[in-house]
């Protein structure tokens, strides 16, 4: 039996290829800041020049062209570079477990903040002062 007024939605080519970029975008997003949460942690642990190439791949987006002419290496061995580089920085997230403490920590924080507001005002203004300056000081 056909119900009555309720018609079938069908993606035209345009729809389709919008959730397609839009998912797209947001994995890139999701990468670029995941990389950048890794550099922040353990950068200081690559050597200079690995940092240095890092820098200026992730943080100034130059072309592996533009590396490779600037630090006088192929393109491919910039791209390995880089590649070698997102493993390490993993490899210390995945052992460390910084970034994924130091989120849940804000969390706890924020947590702690949101009951702080159901407080009277005195009490509420000096937890969530002591909020505001723990997550200033992380």
């Amino acid at each position: 039996m056909k119900d009555a007024g309720v018609k079938k939605k069908y993606l035209t080519p345009v729809s389709y290829l919008c959730i397609i970029l839009n998912r797209w975008c947001k994995t890139v997003m999701e990468h670029i800041v995941e990389q950048n949460l890794l550099y922040d942690f353990y950068g200081e642990l690559l050597t200079e020049h690995q940092r240095s190439v890092y820098e200026s791949a992730v943080y100034e987006d130059l072309s592996l062209k533009e590396l490779s002419d600037e630090y006088g290496i192929s393109r491919q061995g910039v791209h390995d570079l880089i590649k070698r580089c997102d493993k390490i920085l993993k490899d210390y997230e995945d052992k460390l477990h910084m970034i994924e403490r130091f989120s849940r920590i804000r969390e706890l924080i924020n947590n702690i903040d949101n009951a702080a507001a159901c407080l009277d005002d005195d009490s509420s203004n000096r937890i969530r002062g002591l909020c505001r300056e723990i997550m200033e000081t992380l």
